[in-house]
């Protein structure tokens, strides 16, 4: 059974330079409240702090705030990608994270070799790759690109191969931020009954999104961060009606009116 535990995660980065001036002012500026210094005394930001949660089978969990509030950085700590310099994380199930577009590519090497390594990193067998490879060139619809450079592609094709690599196996535990849904309306179309159907086999979901309606349809429990830290925990309803404007919270309401 799939499961995933923030105890109390913190997590800061240093500032370098910190006596210049300009960065310091800027630094203060957008993030006053998490600027301090660690125990070496050295100036950094608190990006994270204190966020704590427990996720089983079933759970649908949304993340909301404003820019720079901490979601993405909470989706990269839960994804490995940045370690905790304080609490506990533990994760129990197959991850797959939808996070960064490239994430995990290297832009020198074609789409295809991109594809090839993908299947070493997971340890699939030849025959395996090669039905990696075909459903990511027909996902991707990128054709001959694939065997171009990928530092040649557009944003647009960079996000279609990242997104029909990372979706090729169904995970038990699910983390996306909102970059999957971006991209050309047909393939967004695609894009979201592939993440539907993952949401639906997935043991776990967390989910960063500025959709509202999104965020309802998908979740069953959101998390509000501001400032690094949790403001709110519970349903979806209930956190989004003190997250939102009230005449936008009414015009959710009328959508997907509360029991």
């Amino acid at each position: 059974m799939a499961n995933l535990t923030a105890s109390n995660v913190t997590i800061s980065f240093p500032l370098y330079h910190s006596d210049s001036r300009s960065l310091k002012k800027t630094i203060l500026g957008q993030a006053s409240a998490r600027f301090g210094r660690d125990t070496s005394n050295r100036p950094v930001v608190q990006a994270l702090q204190d966020i704590s949660f427990s996720l089983n089978s079933g759970d649908r969990l949304g993340l909301i705030g404003s820019n720079g509030s901490g979601k993405t950085t909470l989706l990269r700590v839960l994804s490995g990608i940045y370690q905790p310099t304080g609490g506990v994380l533990s994760a129990e199930g197959r991850l797959t994270a939808l996070l960064d577009p490239g994430q995990g590519m290297n832009h020198q090497l074609t789409g295809r070799e991109n594809i090839r390594l993908r299947g070493l990193y997971l340890g699939l067998s030849p025959s395996e790759t090669l039905e990696l490879i075909k459903d990511v060139e027909d996902f991707s619809e990128l054709g001959h690109f694939l065997d171009l450079p990928v530092r040649n592609y557009s944003s647009g094709m960079t996000i279609r191969l990242a997104f029909a690599m990372a979706t090729a196996f169904p995970p038990e535990i699910l983390l996306m931020d909102e970059w999957i849904l971006a991209g050309d309306a047909v393939f967004m179309e695609k894009a979201k009954k592939r993440v539907e159907g993952m949401v639906r086999h997935a043991d776990i979901l967390v989910l960063a999104s500025h959709s509202p309606s999104i965020l309802v349809e998908w979740c069953n429990r959101l998390l509000w961060i501001e400032n690094g830290q949790i403001k709110g925990d519970g349903h979806p309803m209930d956190i989004l009606e003190r997250y939102l404007p009230p005449s936008a919270f009414r015009e959710l309401a009328k959508l997907d009116p509360v029991p």
